[in-house]
C-alpha cells in the first residue's frame, strides 16, 4: 500500500540554499549585537538609507570585493539583509 501526501502546492522551503541563508543570519546576528535586535525597524529615513546601503554592498561585490572589510561576511549577505529590511518595513507599514 502506498501512502499519499498532498503537498505539491505548499511552499518549498527545502529549495532555499542554506549556506547563503546562514551567512545572512550571521549578518543579522552581528547587527543585533552592534545595534540591538530589531533596530532596523527604528532607523529614520530607512527607505533611502537601506536602499543606499544595499547598493553599496552590491557595487562592492560587483567591483570584485567578496567580503565586507568590517565584518568579514559576504557583501551580498549584507545587501540581502538591507533588501529584507526594506521589504519588511514596506509590509509592516501597509498593515
Amino acid at each position: 500500500m502506498k501512502g499519499a501526501k498532498y503537498d505539491q502546492d505548499k511552499p518549498q522551503w527545502d529549495l532555499l540554499p542554506w549556506e547563503p541563508v546562514a551567512e545572512v543570519v550571521a549578518v543579522l546576528t552581528l547587527g543585533a549585537k552592534k545595534y540591538s535586535p530589531d533596530n532596523w525597524l527604528k532607523v529614520p529615513d530607512h527607505r533611502r538609507r537601506y536602499f543606499a546601503a544595499a547598493l553599496r554592498h552590491i557595487m562592492a561585490w560587483w567591483c570584485g570585493q567578496k567580503n565586507d572589510a568590517e565584518t568579514g561576511l559576504h557583501h551580498l549577505a549584507h545587501a540581502i539583509c538591507c533588501l529584507l529590511f526594506l521589504m519588511g518595513r514596506e509590509r509592516k507599514d501597509q498593515t
